[in-house]
């Protein structure tokens, strides 16, 4: 006897596999709307955390920035950020979205530069510019740092302990923002951190170093009033 109804074919049957991975759960915790795996979920806090991501501090998040960049880049999108992405350096961070005239709200901090602060940036940097030239890593000594610094004391109106003050100062805001990473076994020196030819192009450096080229020339006295915010 022949079956009035037609018997489901074998895919109908089945569950696409598309539409499996579309109802996976992502939910962590009660209440989570979140759709992001939870390895995505920490690439992104550590983005907007900053000061950055790279494959060398942090081994176990970088290949999960590259499997996540698209979703993780409309996440940042959604909150007016940009993803800066370097693969050849391996380094990835946040910032402001070019929006032209567009008002929008600003979510990431600004660190201020002072004098001191910009000048051992613009150190930091040709040292960094340096060593890559030759393959090698940009290491530097804390003495380097402030005999370096030390060429401007003439040009801050301060006394010895205050300028001292200042340039330990911009060397311990350097290693906060990871712009130095203490290398292992060394008290006194640092690597310094590839992102920092992102952060500064080659046109900001070269504005600076006429600056304080300048300064040294003129040997001008600055006030608190002249560094930079």
């Amino acid at each position: 006897m022949e079956h009035s109804e037609k018997e489901p074919d074998l895919l109908e049957r089945l569950p696409d596999e598309a539409d499996e991975k579309e109802h996976v759960s992502t939910e962590l915790f009660p209440g989570d709307l979140g759709q992001l795996p939870m390895d995505a979920r920490r690439v992104l806090v550590q983005l907007l955390s900053g000061p950055s991501l790279d494959a060398k501090r942090h081994t176990k998040l970088w290949p999960v920035l590259s499997r996540h960049e698209a979703l993780i880049r409309s996440r940042l999108a959604e909150l007016f950020l940009e993803l800066v992405l370097d693969r050849d350096m391996q380094v990835a961070f946040t910032r402001q979205a070019d929006t032209g005239d567009l008002e929008t709200p600003t979510l990431l901090r600004r660190t201020n530069l002072t004098f001191i602060d910009s000048v051992l940036m613009l150190y930091l940097r040709q040292q960094l510019t340096e060593a890559e030239t030759q393959g090698l890593r940009a290491v530097v000594s804390a003495t380097d740092m402030r005999e370096q610094l030390g060429l401007y004391e003439q040009s801050i109106n301060t006394d010895r302990a205050g300028f001292d003050k200042r340039v330990n100062a911009a060397i311990e805001k350097a290693k906060k923002n990871s712009i130095l990473s203490r290398i292992r076994d060394s008290d006194e020196r640092y690597e310094v951190a590839p992102t920092l030819k992102l952060l500064f192009s080659a046109e900001q450096i070269g504005s600076l170093l006429r600056q304080y080229q300048s300064l040294l020339a003129e040997d001008v006295p600055l006030d608190e009033g002249h560094d930079n915010e």
